[in-house]
């Protein structure tokens, strides 16, 4: 790579102001009429691509005819020409409403676009937009859409614009004009107008120094190219009037987008880092068929009414505020919920052979060397530290537990020996990735670590696969498993590796659950089982993990004295079950949509009063209720028993209703607000106990 690759010459004083000038827009003029004419960067940016793409058109005329063979997945193999053939050419030759549907394809296990041709034998596989490989095609070409429908209103620089999990974004630089709410539906005009034009998405290669020269009017994307090598080329893409450095793949052309809407917009920095210029981000969500708009947009509402973070705010039980971000005030009620998580975790743990354990918060940069995650470990740190080192957080607990399977000599009698750890952990998320409890800078992790020998990793996984299914099922989660393999960096020998895959393997096979194979995507120092939770909105979430590691016993030097007292190495499974507390806190609150399970309600059970003569028993019950350890709160204003009854009903689990009868009786009348058919009905207050702690034990 070139040290100081030079840069284009850039345009300046009047020039560049008339060039990259944002566009005012007036807030009562929301048509595509009002646009301005075509900033002239664009019109330069078309004619070199004009020149380059008649070159390459030139160039493919004295391509020779290579025959080249197509495999399908079911076998079949179909005769293509390389360089001209593509899939959508094979998908079209097996029939016209496959050619249709399909949005991408795989060759040779890469994505690929269907209207590029393929080059050499390969194995094809067709892609519908409901795939993975779909979605992130269709969805990375909306992106385009919006970035040009942003650089004609905006006339800014663009910066990047991927597909995400469930959408796309594009961020832009912008001198004085910022996007807002109001200019959505311009936006989604222009970006409709684009789909309507067909525009073909077409692919080029070309020398570096030629994209140089093509974006000299963006520094963003200057910067991009300058970290190329010299002597490799640079993949851009047009749509119409955009031109974008990109990898792809695409769909042919844009009119595969039927529906079409922005969501959001937000701020952000170059290349996410605060120190770096401000951008506007614009988020939006595309799909083949309108009716999946419609769909997806009738989900978010249900979504937007769990958002974990509005309900948070409402049941009063978080808040983040700027003096600390990244982190977490769990208000009393709040409070509440976290620690039952913790405590039901800590007594599994216990139950199922875990010993607990506390590792500093301090540790050196020497521990971090030698456990191979210094790298990570400084780029995932939090800035600033109580005694100004920046080495004083810790973003993991496995070094340390490995320093305590180190302290002294170790027999094989010990083992399996297995660590918990429920200490406080810091990483420096950056400050655009934050949202909620989902994505925090400090958290508590339910982290442990299993020291065993090679011949109990079966059964421990099996054992940690059994202690996630019981859990999940409390909790009311579908669950799917991946095996991932070894990735193309992984530290050890491939005998370690196939040992420790065959492992996982057999584990998965005896647990008798269905699970896929995700090949490469193993940790470096072992491979993994993901677990992918499922809620009520369907919605995937990754929170367990399983994670076999040799490496780690290696690079702290671990032994212990086998039964025939030769020294060997333990294996480490990395488990953990709810990942962060933090963060299944906020699934479980999206999931239940805030209406807690009577053992892990902040506000289980709220006593009214009839009238004030009833208060005085009224707090007798709830000392009782509160003694055996539930919470318990008393309504006794002066309002009218059903106004107190309607505004409980949303909040607590049961209502327990006080007046002269059972006053009379020493007894309650019950409520349970679980289930509005339910018929109300007196207990006295020790069978009411029971009747709560038997609904805690089968955690109703």
């Amino acid at each position: 790579m070139s040290e100081n690759p030079q840069k284009p010459a850039q345009p300046t004083g009047e020039a560049k102001k008339k060039q990259l000038a944002p566009v005012k827009i007036q807030k009562d003029k929301k048509s595509i009429k009002d646009l301005p004419p075509v900033p002239q960067y664009i019109l330069d940016r078309i004619k070199i691509w004009d020149q380059l793409k008649e070159k390459h058109l030139e160039e493919l005329k004295n391509l020779p005819d290579v025959p080249i063979k197509i495999s399908l997945p079911d076998g079949k193999v179909v005769d293509g020409i390389a360089g001209k053939t593509t899939p959508y050419d094979v998908a079209k030759g097996i029939s016209r409403g496959l050619a249709d549907n399909i949005v991408s394809s795989l060759v040779d296990d890469q994505i690929h676009d269907i209207s590029r041709p393929i080059t050499k034998d390969c194995q094809l596989i067709l892609c519908k937009f409901d795939t993975e490989a779909g979605k992130k095609t269709f969805w990375h070409s909306s992106a385009h859409i919006l970035g040009q429908a942003m650089e004609r209103i905006y006339g800014g620089s663009l910066c990047i614009g991927p597909a995400t999990a469930d959408g796309f974004y594009y961020d832009m630089a912008m001198t004085d004009n910022y996007v807002s709410q109001e200019d959505y539906d311009l936006i989604n005009q222009v970006a409709q107008q684009i789909v309507s034009e067909k525009q073909a998405f077409e692919r080029l290669n070309v020398p570096r120094d030629v994209a140089l020269e093509l974006f000299k009017y963006n520094k963003y994307k200057l910067e991009i190219i300058s970290k190329i090598p010299q002597e490799e080329t640079v993949s851009l893409y047009r749509c119409g009037n955009l031109v974008d450095l990109c990898r792809g793949p695409h769909v042919p052309n844009t009119s595969y987008v039927k529906a079409f809407a922005v969501t959001k917009n937000s701020s952000s920095y170059w290349l996410g880092k605060a120190e770096n210029d401000p951008l506007q981000r614009v988020y939006g969500v595309a799909f083949p068929d309108k009716k999946q708009l419609t769909e997806y947009q009738h989900f978010m509402e249900e979504a937007a009414k769990r958002d974990h973070r509005a309900i948070g705010k409402a049941q009063e039980l978080f808040f983040f505020h700027p003096f600390s971000p990244g982190c977490a005030f769990f208000l009393p009620h709040g409070a509440r919920i976290y620690n039952r998580l913790s405590e039901f975790i800590k007594a599994e743990y216990h139950r199922r052979g875990f010993t607990e354990v506390i590792t500093p918060t301090m540790f050196s940069q020497q521990l971090w060397e030698k456990s191979g995650h210094w790298y990570k470990y400084k780029e995932n740190m939090f800035p600033v530290t109580c005694d100004n080192s920046p080495y004083s957080l810790k973003p993991m607990n496995c070094p340390g537990h490995c320093l305590m399977f180190g302290v002294r000599n170790r027999s094989y009698r010990e083992l399996p020996l297995r660590f918990a750890d429920f200490g406080v952990l810091h990483r420096n998320e950056l400050a655009g990735a934050l949202t909620g409890l989902t994505r925090v800078r400090k958290f508590q992790q339910d982290d442990a670590h299993i020291f065993c020998t090679a011949e109990m990793i079966e059964s421990e996984i099996k054992s940690c696969l059994e202690f996630m299914q019981y859990v999940y099922g409390i909790f009311g989660f579908e669950f799917a498993l991946e095996l991932s393999t070894r990735p193309e960096t992984a530290l050890g020998t491939a005998e370690q590796w196939e040992i420790a895959e065959n492992s996982l393997k057999d584990a998965l096979n005896k647990f008798g659950k269905p699970w896929k194979e995700n090949p490469g995507d193993g940790a470096f120092y072992g491979p993994k089982i993901d677990i992918q939770i499922t809620d009520a909105l369907k919605r995937s979430h990754q929170c367990a993990t399983i994670q076999l590691d040799f490496q780690l016993p290696e690079r702290f030097e671990l032994e212990y004295q086998s039964a025939t007292e030769e020294m060997k190495r333990p294996v480490i499974i990395h488990r953990a079950i709810l990942g962060s507390v933090e963060r299944m806190m906020a699934i479980l609150i999206e999931h239940t949509a805030g209406k807690w399970p009577f053992w892990l309600s902040p506000r289980q059970l709220q006593i009214v009063t009839v009238t004030d003569a009833h208060v005085e028993y009224a707090k007798q019950v709830q000392k009782q209720i509160n003694d055996a350890g539930f919470f318990i709160d008393l309504d006794s204003s002066d309002r009218t028993l059903s106004k107190k009854i309607f505004e409980a009903r949303p909040n607590y689990n049961f209502i327990l209703i006080i007046g002269d009868s059972e006053v009379e009786k020493q007894t309650v009348t019950l409520r349970d607000n679980r289930d509005n058919n339910a018929e109300q009905r007196p207990l006295s207050v020790p069978d009411l106990i029971v009747f709560l702690k038997d609904l805690v034990k089968q955690f109703k």
